[in-house]
């Protein structure tokens, strides 16, 4: 196949393994490096970030599965000291620093009205004070500050924390750093790089983001592009819109339309990614995809819970796999366990398991485990690479052990 038409039908074998290769899973990890770490969330379109640690962070957890000897410092020196990218969202991301201009639209927005335009207007006198701090003592984070009342919000417990968090949101702050987790901030103008603190056209910031909603999905449904593009607009659009910029984006040759084998649903692709699935449906591998070692098929991978091919009912659309990630829900009432993790072997989900690491022993402990009724469990190949994905992931997290309390990987690993 030379090329992909608008009414093209493909497999649902294609459509796995390109939504997976356009997140960099498939066919194995390609990148490596602090270099790696970087086009690994350039190509990603953003990495979502999440305080847990029950073995290591969800977007450490994502960029080892991408990336070949990551490490979390990787992450740290990329953001926070070559500045490549900035942390910034309510569904708290981080995205490549070049896309800050656009970014200043939906900012200034949220500047001029909104919940948090509000209560700065509200609270004039404590956005002030902590404008001056920062000014004149210059990075600061919480904890600095002693608050003036105590409020009770998921944002924070003081009155200073909610106007850190308000000023980070509508632009004038951004983080410049990372104490842990906790949020260090600074004037915008001391963490952009000066050619990119500026602001862009509106209608060039929401072409952009129609770009972005669809890469980062891969293949997004038609239906769902106005959901997907709130987070960036900072707006709702009408049906209307929505449609329109669909036409628009067609006739410009932006983004052609595909559906999948046996679904109903019509998918947006972009024009740009045409070749790498005219690839996949020839059979092929696209050759920017080759990895450096080890495929999913050698090595399993662990994915994270915030992982964009299965978070939020993606998993179960795309590879049939009920997922959800159960840290939130009560005890009683968790199907699997409290930091499930999804396992990815060859370009399908066939297994789950519920990893905890005992940082003082070391010991990482499997507590459960459980296999997909397509898994290839007499499949000594499957046996392999889940020893070799289990190794790999304890190695990570610094565990110097394993401990499998779960029989049925005990017996398929014959430990």
């Amino acid at each position: 196949m030379k090329s992909v038409s608008a009414d093209l039908i493909i497999s649902p074998a294609t459509a796995r393994r390109f939504v997976l290769g356009r997140q960099g899973l498939w066919p194995g990890r390609r990148w490596q490096g602090l270099a790696g770490v970087i086009e690994a969330i350039t190509t990603m379109e953003g990495l979502q970030l999440d305080p847990l640690t029950v073995v290591a962070r969800s977007q450490d957890i994502a960029l080892w599965g991408r990336v070949h000897g990551y490490h979390p410092d990787l992450l740290h020196q990329a953001t926070y000291e070559q500045r490549r990218f900035f942390d910034y969202g309510g569904w708290l991301f981080l995205y490549p620093m070049t896309e800050l201009p656009y970014w200043r639209v939906p900012m200034a927005l949220a500047a001029r009205e909104g919940h948090w335009a509000e209560w700065l207007q509200m609270h004039a006198a404590v956005a002030d004070e902590v404008r001056t701090a920062l000014r004149t003592h210059g990075p600061l984070g919480n904890r600095d500050f002693n608050g003036n009342t105590r409020v009770s919000s998921y944002r924070g417990r003081k009155d200073t924390a909610l106007a850190l968090f308000a000023l980070w949101i509508t632009g004038e702050v951004m983080i410049t750093r990372r104490a842990g987790f906790d949020r260090v901030y600074d004037l915008s103008e001391r963490v952009a790089p000066p050619h990119l603190n500026t602001i862009a056209d509106e209608a060039a910031a929401t072409r952009y983001f129609v770009r972005k909603a669809i890469a980062l999905y891969g293949l997004l449904r038609e239906g769902t592009l106005r959901n997907s593009l709130y987070p960036y607009l900072r707006r709702t659009i009408s049906i209307q819109d929505a449609k329109a910029l669909v036409q628009d984006l067609q006739q410009q040759g932006t983004a052609l339309a595909v559906r999948v084998e046996g679904q109903r649903d019509r998918l947006l692709l972009l024009a740009e990614d045409a070749p790498l699935l005219a690839a996949l449906a020839a059979g092929e591998t696209p050759a920017a995809w080759q990895p450096l070692n080890s495929t999913t098929f050698d090595e399993a991978v662990f994915l994270a819970p915030l992982d964009m091919v299965s978070a939020r009912g993606r998993a179960a659309r795309l590879f049939d796999f009920d997922y959800k990630w159960e840290v939130y829900v009560p005890a009683a009432k968790r199907r699997w366990g409290y930091y499930v993790l999804p396992i990815l072997y060859g370009d399908r989900l066939v297994a789950r398991l519920d990893p905890k690491l005992e940082r003082r022993s070391k010991v990482l402990h499997i507590q459960g485990f459980w296999l997909e009724d397509h898994a290839p469990a007499d499949d000594p190949g499957f046996a392999l690479a889940l020893r070799r994905g289990l190794d790999s992931f304890a190695a990570f997290a610094g565990a110097d052990a394993v401990e499998i309390h779960a029989p049925l990987l005990q017996d398929l690993l014959g430990r």
